[in-house]
């Protein structure tokens, strides 16, 4: 199978947040590349075992966490996708960015509820995906103070994503999945590790910091 390497130099640039409802329809397109930058991570004393040895704003440990920033309840389309399914609560829900297959990144709602995650595309309200917390085998992150996170589905294919609440997705993701299955979810960090970008095509992520600058490599 032929390799391909693809050097990425990615500015210092936040990825965009969207704390109110009213910001929902406020999306682009020009995200051709992906953008690795400092994170201000929501990370709490009673959750800093998680992080290991994540490179952490100290900052960051105050931050307040929410959970719920689309406020859920008030998006009737929100609440009938995970209620149709079964699922009582909310843990976590929040605006993403997406990787495809083909590396680009799409716009995505991230819920997290007391049985699955599910993937929503904002402009069409459709869901895309539903994982089921028991198929999570773990979470992989790089040493890195960036934005990025991938979970691993071995019974189907990984999902690779951004996001400036990187820290609490994966508290989350640990707690929810103790909570629902007994299972203790592992989190892995390393700078260079392997995701399923689909059911046939595996890829290798690779982060190196130059100079205080965030570069990624993907290899396919």
């Amino acid at each position: 199978m032929s390799r391909f390497n693809r050097r990425v130099q990615i500015p210092d640039l936040q990825l965009p947040k969207y704390d109110n409802a009213e910001e929902e329809g406020d999306y682009s397109d020009n995200y051709g590349v992906a953008r690795l930058t400092a994170t201000g991570s929501n990370v709490s004393d009673d959750q800093e075992p998680v992080m290991g040895v994540k490179v952490l704003r100290q900052a960051s440990r105050h931050r307040d966490i929410k959970g719920d920033y689309l406020d859920v309840p008030s998006h009737s389309y929100l609440m009938k996708i995970f209620q149709k399914q079964g699922d009582k609560q909310v843990l976590f829900a929040d605006k993403v960015l997406k990787f495809t297959a083909s590396g680009k990144m799409k716009h995505r709602i991230l819920l997290i509820t007391d049985f699955a995650l599910y993937i929503i595309d904002p402009e069409t309200n459709a869901l895309k995906r539903r994982i089921a917390l028991a198929a999570v085998e773990k979470t992989c992150l790089s040493e890195l103070s960036d934005n990025f996170l991938a979970i691993i589905i071995p019974t189907e294919y990984d999902l690779l994503m951004a996001s400036t609440r990187k820290t609490e997705i994966v508290a989350v993701l640990v707690e929810a999945t103790k909570s629902a299955s007994d299972f203790e979810l592992e989190v892995v960090f390393s700078n260079s590790f392997e995701y399923n970008a689909d059911a046939e095509l595996v890829k290798e992520i690779q982060f190196e910091e130059v100079e205080g600058t965030h570069y990624y490599i993907v290899i396919g």
